[in-house]
Order: structure tokens, then C-alpha cells, then sequence
């Protein structure tokens, strides 16, 4: 495929962008090479700016559930905007996504929007800790949870690729508060609750880890961090900005059947516009402003066409559950092709799915946390991803991150993504 499109911007980039992208993992700097500039998407596919085609398997990291420029979803923003891009003031929109949401989500009596997934993480860790009063958390190795100063603690996704494991920036006193374990690792939790007693305000989790690659919990692994934040006053969060919507009409509670006392979520509920927010329980959530004293602000929080477009595709996915269905189907589809077409090849893998969140690892043993993702061969997923970028498949740009599957795609696009792996 002919980059060189791609390749002039990136160079002109990186004279007014620092390291030429405005996220760090969008720099390819992992896989190598220069990042792939792209120009418009429609469905299950992605188009840059020479003019190439891909199979996208990243989907705005998670949101587009149904495919790019989804038509109900763009005429509702259109529409929408001819009445203002934003307010600063209160809508009715905003009272009618809430209650839709409520009616998907378990255990969700109120919720609260900000404008994206780290700053919704990070408000929940600023509401447990004044709810209970205590300011220690526990969080997981390769667990990542956005960028704020806390969560920088042995962080996955692009911490992880770029093996920044002490972040410039973040002071020894924050630090010394966030407590990690690796995942799925239950005596590393009562160890460091057992060493803390009375002091830790959280556990904050993703049920199914997609920073890492995608990882599953081990069977009775939630529903044990579950008990040990009952018996030890402790709230348990789960991070569902990659899975919420996404695993099921209610996200990874309904899914894996195990609630959360507060739960994240992400760039679907504004249909991949900037937006996140945090929900939870009424006694939880009113201790935060105006109700409460736990202060929270956002100028932007509910913006008019974050809510239109959130509020259009999470009305689709709560009336027409055959999607999650369908999604199911797709990824053991691919799955299995994956892996038939891989066993011919002489790299030792495994392929970790659930759902439509699906990741490939180049190892010859089971990726259960961060300390086997990291031992995976990551040379191999680097030539990997290239071959299959210039095979017309866009994979995430990093052997630290889960794929997602939009049911935009079709099997004869599942089929060319198994060909081409086949001929690796």
C-alpha cells in the first residue's frame, strides 16, 4: 500500500504536535513505521488520506458498536446542531439519556456525565474516597484507567507500550495512595486489604481488561473482589468505559452478573463524541455537588450533540438486543478462523475473546494478567500488525490493546481478516 500521504503529514506534525499525535499510541512508535493518517469512515471501514481501505478492528477504541457514521446517529447530530452546539445549561436530552441508561444498567439509581473516560475514572475515585472517608485504592497492574496522576501507577495501554512504568509528573505522595496488585490474582487483594485495613476507599477494576490485550477475569474472581469490598466497607468500581453497552444491553454487570457500587463509562455513550460518565447507587452518588460536598464540575458535561448521538445508538442497542446476539456470533466466527489460520504458522499464539472484544497474543502460554501479556513475543505482534495493516486490516497499534468488532462488518470482512492472517 502506498503511505506516503500519511508520511508527509506526520512529518509536518511533528513541527506544531507534540510527537506528531494528540495520543500517544496513535505514534506507532510500538509497532514501528508511520502512523496512518485517516480521512473519512463509513461502516466497517476506515479510509486514509491515499486513499486505502481497511477492515477496522479498532473502532474508535470501543464505541462504534454499530459501524462508522452510523445514518440515525448522524442525522440526530445534524439536527441537533442547527440548535446550538452547546448551552452551558441544563436540557431535556440530558434527563432522557440518564433515565435510558438506568433502564440498561443494573444497580444505577443516578449518574453523571463528564466529557470522557478518564475523567470519569477519576471522579469515582474522588467520590469513593469522600464517601467512605478513607483515601487509599487498590488498582490492577495493566488496568488502565485514563491519564489523571493517580492511576499512573504500573498502567496498561499506552504506559504500557511505551514501558513507562514511573511517570514524570506524578508525586511520590499520590502514588504512595494507589495500591497495586497484578489481576486475577485474589491473595495479592486480601495481602494489601489485610496490610491496609480501615484505609482503602476503592477497589477500581476493568471486569474484563482491554488495556492489556483482552483478559478475562477467572472464574469467581469478581464475584470474590465482590465479597471482600462487602465485608471490608470498601467500594468496588468497575471501569466499563471499553465495556459498558458494548458486553451486553447492561455492560460487564449484566454480562458476567456481578455489580459494581460505581461504574465508569466511556466514548459510547455519546456514539464515540468526547463524553463519559459515572453512575452508582443513590446513597453513593448524592454525596457528590450540588447535593453533596464531593465537588465535580464540567463546563461541556451533557453537551447537546454528545447526548443526541449517545442517546440515538444506546436507544438501538436497548430495543433491538439481537445485536449482542449477532456480535457473539461474529467474534467466534473470528475466533475460530483466527485460529485455524494461525496453527499453520510456526509462532506459538493464544486468542483471548469474549464477545466482540478480542485480542491475539504471540505466546505459548495463557495471558491471564500484565506480567504474561508482557512476555508475550512482541516482535512477532509488531511484523504481525504490519502485515495485516497492508493486507487493508487495521489492527490496534499495539500488542497492549484489545481489538473491537463493530456489526457494521460482514462475514466476506471477517473471511479477507482470516485470509490474510493466514498468510502471515
Amino acid at each position: 500500500m502506498n503511505y506516503q500521504s500519511s508520511k508527509t503529514l506526520f512529518e509536518r506534525a511533528q513541527h506544531s504536535i507534540p510527537g506528531g499525535v494528540n495520543s500517544p499510541v496513535r505514534a506507532f512508535k510500538s509497532v514501528g513505521g508511520t502512523p496512518v493518517f485517516m480521512e473519512k469512515a463509513k461502516g466497517a471501514y476506515l479510509y486514509d488520506v491515499d486513499g486505502n481501505q481497511y477492515i477496522d478492528f479498532i473502532n474508535s477504541w470501543g464505541p462504534m458498536i454499530l459501524g462508522h457514521a452510523h445514518e440515525p446517529v448522524i442525522k440526530a447530530i445534524c439536527d441537533k446542531a442547527a440548535g446550538s452546539t452547546s448551552f452551558g445549561a441544563p436540557t431535556k436530552l440530558e434527563i432522557e439519556i440518564a433515565e435510558l441508561i438506568k433502564t440498561m444498567a443494573p444497580n444505577v439509581d443516578l449518574i453523571r456525565m463528564v466529557n470522557s473516560g478518564t475523567e470519569a475514572c477519576m471522579s469515582a475515585i474522588r467520590l469513593a474516597r469522600g464517601y467512605t472517608g478513607k483515601n487509599k485504592f487498590i488498582k490492577f497492574e495493566g488496568c488502565y484507567h485514563g491519564h489523571a496522576d493517580c492511576f499512573l501507577v504500573k498502567a496498561g495501554s499506552g504506559v504500557a507500550t511505551f514501558n513507562i512504568q514511573k511517570v514524570p509528573g506524578v508525586t511520590a505522595g499520590v502514588a504512595t495512595d494507589t495500591l497495586t496488585c497484578p489481576y486475577n490474582n485474589i491473595a495479592a487483594v486480601e495481602k494489601l486489604v489485610a496490610e491496609n485495613r480501615n484505609e482503602i476507599a476503592a477497589i477500581i477494576i476493568e471486569p474484563i481488561a482491554g488495556n492489556m490485550g483482552c483478559i478475562l477475569p477467572g472464574e469467581g474472581y469478581l464475584e470474590t473482589l465482590r465479597k471482600i469490598c462487602d465485608r471490608e466497607n470498601i467500594l468496588l468500581i468497575f471501569d466499563e468505559v471499553m465495556t459498558g453497552f458494548r458486553l451486553a444491553k447492561g455492560g460487564a454487570q449484566e454480562k458476567l452478573k456481578v455489580n459494581a457500587d460505581i461504574i465508569t463509562y466511556g466514548k459510547i455513550i455519546g456514539a464515540g463524541m468526547p463524553v463519559g460518565a459515572f453512575a452508582g447507587r443513590k446513597e453513593i452518588m448524592h454525596h457528590i455537588a450540588p447535593v453533596g460536598s464531593v465537588y465535580q464540575a464540567g463546563t461541556l458535561s451533557g453537551n447537546p450533540l454528545a447526548m443526541i448521538a449517545g442517546y440515538t445508538l444506546l436507544k438501538e442497542l436497548s430495543t433491538n438486543p439481537v445485536i449482542y446476539d449477532e456480535l457473539e456470533a461474529k467474534g467466534a466466527y473470528l475466533e475460530k478462523g483466527l485460529s485455524g489460520a494461525l496453527k499453520a504458522r510456526s509462532h506459538a499464539f493464544r486468542i483471548n475473546r469474549l464477545s466482540s472484544m478480542i485480542s491475539v497474543h504471540f505466546s505459548d502460554h495463557d495471558i491471564t494478567d500484565f506480567a504474561s501479556a508482557s512476555e508475550a513475543n512482541i516482535e512477532v505482534f509488531n511484523n504481525f500488525f504490519h502485515h495485516m495493516l497492508n493486507s487493508g486490516v487495521y489492527l490496534p497499534p499495539s500488542a497492549f490493546e484489545t481489538w473491537f468488532i463493530s456489526n457494521a462488518i460482514t462475514y466476506q470482512d471477517l473471511d479477507r481478516t482470516i485470509d490474510a492472517a493466514s498468510r502471515f
